[in-house]
């Protein structure tokens, strides 16, 4: 039962900002009407879980382009990524003893393993999915992919045939840190590569697309909707790659202040057949949306002039310091071979709700390909090109 409201207070409050009129002729409506009138030509980037749109302002139609699930590469390096982490749960499921439950997940992975190892080629990656930014690239990381299933193969082969083998110390000598002769490259080195190319191929797409959109990032506002990853991740500017990566596609440009994180607001579906109608639908209520946002913003310094100003927190936390054991936000990677740095990032992705599981290290490559000119050849693949794969196994 609705709780009981004094009609003229509730008026009182109706005067100040009725978000159910649909008048908008609330106090509240006014400011936001004319902050919407101040913002409508400029471009707008929406982002949700699996879609970029750009609306370019004045009402003329948007333009889209997939990420994460909606480009050609995603699964099978995820695939690739996600080795690190399943046979991590499976140390884990046997910590708890279901002992039963982990043979058959792990009998599972090493079949499955056996038909990625079946088709993986050059073929694949250059004619398969035809991935552009990966040119020249493709016999390497198919070497890097049978590299990967054989060196999860033999550990979970070895895992099912010996008791007791199945450890977080096995897993860390024998996986994640080994470095022996047979496998001289780590699985964290792998996890590593598998998210640095990820970043590469969708930030050189992203670059090229906006470029031909001739964005003008200084008046560009962004809003990221809905989900982006697991319920809890990317829900601020500092736990989403997005906003690092879009800081360095517009070399700096783009104002922090302009970019509005929004997990509870509706984006819109991926397009089908080249319909977008549905996206453009979106844009009136996203702007109105944000200018009511952006209104409530104006009145901070009009009402506390005299009280500190709110300023952005930075987007990355320090450099991580020799002798660190914790941390709470991403450190700056400084080179394609600080593995201590990117490693640390790794576990964060896994251990802090906030962080996106693939954001490790997407905001370095993007930094390193916009240094390059966009060119994906001229970019240090940290696990790729910084490690030597025994060839002909």
């Amino acid at each position: 039962m609705k709780p009981y409201e004094n009609p003229e207070l509730r008026a009182l409050l109706d005067v100040y900002s009725d978000s159910t009129s649909p008048d908008r002729g609330s106090v509240a409506d006014h400011l936001t009407a004319l902050v919407l009138a101040e913002h409508a030509a400029d471009p707008l980037i929406v982002a949700t879980a699996t879609d970029l749109a750009v609306f370019p302002g004045d009402g003329r139609p948007p333009e889209v382009r997939g990420f994460r699930l909606n480009i050609p590469g995603f699964t099978e390096l995820t695939a690739i990524s996600h080795l690190g982490p399943a046979i991590g749960t499976l140390v884990a499921l046997e910590r708890r003893g279901a002992h039963e439950l982990w043979r058959s997940d792990a009998a599972r992975l090493v079949e499955v393993i056996r038909g990625v190892r079946l088709v993986n080629g050059p073929a694949l990656w250059r004619d398969g999915l035809g991935i552009s930014s990966f040119a020249g690239r493709e016999h390497d990381i198919a070497t890097m992919v049978e590299y990967a299933c054989e060196l999860a193969q033999v550990y979970l082969l070895r895992a099912l045939g010996e008791p007791g083998y199945l450890t977080p110390a096995s897993l860390a000598s024998d996986y994640l840190d080994v470095g022996s002769e047979r496998f001289p490259v780590s699985g964290n080195k792998l996890m590593v590569a598998t998210f640095a190319l990820y970043g590469l191929d969708h930030v050189h797409r992203w670059i090229n697309w906006f470029h031909g959109l001739g964005i003008d990032w200084a008046r560009a506002l962004v809003a990221i909707t809905g989900r982006q990853g697991r319920p809890t991740a990317g829900t601020t500017k500092s736990t989403t790659s997005l906003v690092r990566l879009l800081r360095h596609i517009s070399h700096d440009e783009l104002a922090l202040t302009r970019v509005f994180v929004a997990p509870t607001l509706a984006g819109f579906e991926s397009p089908t057949d080249g319909d977008l109608a549905a996206v453009g639908a979106v844009e009136g209520p996203l702007r109105w949306q944000l200018a009511r946002v952006m209104s409530s913003m104006e009145l901070a310094p009009v009402m506390f002039g005299g009280y500190p100003a709110f300023v952005e927190p930075p987007l990355l936390g320090p450099e991580l310091s020799p002798g660190a054991s914790e941390v709470s936000e991403f450190p700056p990677v400084r080179a394609a071979d600080d593995w201590h740095t990117m490693i640390t990032r790794l576990r964060l992705t896994l251990e802090d709700p906030r962080q996106l599981l693939a954001a490790g290290v997407t905001d370095f490559i993007a930094e390193r390909l916009v240094a390059a000119g966009n060119d994906p050849r001229a970019v240090v693949i940290p696990g790729l090109d910084t490690e030597t794969y025994p060839r002909g196994r």
